[in-house]
């Protein structure tokens, strides 16, 4: 086949998007299909453009086989509606002016949430190119932003439920991420049938338990420290002031925090850290992929937290395959999904989301009982090899794409 795939997001960006996309394409291109990937020029989530590269109106360039086509986008931090948005419109506008301008046919045009516009640019795409439309819904979306607080005005999310709803009647297929999208999708009139479930998985290739090593603990003097960290987006939704409030509570103890990635909400955690001279815990920037595994590595325990909002009890970090591919114990701050899943799994601790006291508590109880922390990441391991294997989720979604193909 053919593939084109929309997405905003594609690796040295960090995120469940960008690689999911990248490894499931690496697979594909493996397994005798064309890819072709439309994205943006790297600069998420800080909207600085990562080094070596230009916002230039196209550029192209290969990535494990990928044909990968760069598009301008505005650049802008994530955080404020009215720029992100911008931000959107101008990735719809590009990847819609790149697809129709520097590319052939297709078989099929896959797009990827959780914005929006980046679907509709595929919609568009599909009917220019004649292919059939397949849309990935990795966050129900207005409904998140609108959980988050972040969109407040009735008519624009009336205005964006209208579109999404169309893009699920008018696309082909729908592949979600978790089975609660699909159940919410069907309650709205979708038809379950052309709706499948592919997770996301870990790349067991890159994620694997290794040695401690010493990326941080030399440079922070923690060599005697029992360290638990918090790896990937900094955004609103993962509570993280309330994991900085637990870390507070640990601060004169034998426990220190890393907070490692960027986002939307790292200058407002950093601030509280200085105001409540939270003297435990530290701030790394943005990580290259590759070196995310070391971290791990180098951590007694992951913290994986989300709000406590029951919209958000249908979501699954993918955090948590990553971790659990490197045999390191969770602390599980979130409900729903991602605690059926860990406690399935016997990987980790769960605690109230949104405690502090509770946070600080599983961590305690970690730190006192090593044994523990070993079966915990030994079983995640076990558990993430047999059921979450990324390469085998990959064929599935090929399966699904040959079928839409053929149906068309």
């Amino acid at each position: 086949m053919r593939i084109l795939f929309i997405c905003q997001y594609f690796p040295p960006e960090m995120g469940a998007p960008a690689a999911r996309i990248h490894e499931l394409s690496r697979t594909w291109v493996q397994r005798g299909h064309r890819v072709t990937v439309i994205t943006g020029a790297p600069n998420h989530p800080s909207g600085v453009l990562y080094e070596g590269y230009k916002n230039r109106l196209f550029h192209r360039e290969k990535v494990d086989g990928i044909d990968v086509l760069r598009v301008y986008v505005f650049l802008t931090p994530n955080k404020g509606v009215f720029k992100r948005i911008l931000n959107y419109l101008s990735f719809m506008v590009t990847s819609f002016a790149a697809a129709v301008c520097r590319t052939g046919k297709y078989n099929v045009v896959v797009a990827t949430s959780p914005q929006i516009f980046a679907a509709i640019s595929g919609y568009a795409i599909s009917k220019v190119k004649g292919s059939p439309f397949v849309f990935e819904v990795r966050d129900l979306w207005p409904k998140a932003i609108e959980a988050l607080g972040v969109l407040k005005n009735k008519w624009l999310i009336r205005f964006f439920e209208t579109i999404e709803m169309f893009l699920y009647r008018y696309s082909k297929h729908i592949v979600g991420v978790v089975n609660g999208i699909k159940t919410d999708l069907v309650t709205r009139g979708i038809e379950g049938k052309k709706i499948s479930v592919i997770p996301n998985g870990v790349d067991l290739e890159l994620f694997y338990p290794r040695d401690r090593g010493d990326v941080v603990r030399s440079q922070h003097n923690l060599q005697e420290k029992f360290i638990v960290s918090y790896i990937g987006n900094h955004g609103l939704v993962h509570a993280l002031d309330k994991v900085l409030l637990g870390a507070k509570r640990l601060e004169n103890g034998n426990v220190a925090f890393l907070f490692v990635g960027e986002g939307s909400q790292k200058e407002e955690l950093i601030r509280i850290k200085k105001e409540k001279r939270i003297n435990n815990v530290f701030f790394i920037s943005r990580q290259l992929r590759q070196r995310i595994p070391l971290f791990i590595a180098d951590s007694d325990a992951c913290v994986v937290s989300q709000k406590k909002d029951d919209f958000f009890s249908y979501t699954l970090s993918a955090k948590l395959f990553e971790i659990m591919a490197c045999a390191c114990p969770i602390i599980l701050s979130a409900n729903g999904d991602s605690r059926e899943l860990v406690e399935r799994a016997g990987c980790g601790i769960w605690v109230e989301p949104e405690n502090p006291a509770a946070l600080a508590d599983g961590v305690l109880r970690l730190y006192r009982d090593p044994q523990l922390c070993q079966e915990l990441g030994e079983k995640g391991r076990r558990f993430v090899k047999k059921y979450f294997d990324r390469e085998k989720f990959a064929i599935q979604y090929e399966e699904i794409l040959q079928q839409v193909v053929k149906g068309s």
